[in-house]
């Protein structure tokens, strides 16, 4: 499923979500907004105020907290970016609510999830590699999908 250019746009709308201490985030945050620039725009959805906080400071260009932002941000991106942990209810210990899951899994955005063996989910034929390179793979796939949608 490609993103759809829109009109007026900033390029593609990249919700980034991340829970408790919101490192996974910031990463991510991070390294988009140096690959791809002004390029994007990217909404930083903590599932707590700590993670919201360090990707707005990583460089989101918005940011919110909580559920009901979570719910209603996703249905209005082009891709979804974090640990495959946002798929699954109360993961986070617990932070992300089963309505979270359930809006991101629903989403009709292009989902890019980082395979990290943690909260008792393993995908087995992964690569267990850092999250630095994780993220790399994440980044290079977003421009890949940038591209594609906007520089044909």
């Amino acid at each position: 499923m490609a993103a759809k250019k829109r009109s007026g746009g900033k390029g593609l709308r990249i919700a980034v979500i991340d829970g408790q201490g919101g490192g996974i985030g910031r990463v991510i945050v991070e390294k988009l907004r140096k690959e791809m620039g002004d390029s994007c725009e990217i909404i930083g959805l903590g599932t707590n105020s700590i993670a919201t906080s360090l990707m707005l400071r990583a460089g989101a260009n918005e940011g919110a907290t909580g559920e009901n932002a979570v719910i209603k941000s996703v249905a209005g991106v082009d891709v979804i970016a974090g640990s495959l942990a946002i798929l699954a209810a109360n993961s986070y210990l617990g932070e992300l609510t089963p309505a979270m899951a359930e809006a991101i899994a629903s989403s009709g955005a292009i989902k890019l999830l980082i395979p990290l063996n943690r909260y008792k989910i393993e995908v087995p034929g992964t690569i267990d590699e850092p999250l630095p390179i994780q993220v790399d793979y994440l980044v290079t796939r977003i421009r890949q999908i940038y591209e594609q949608t906007f520089l044909k």
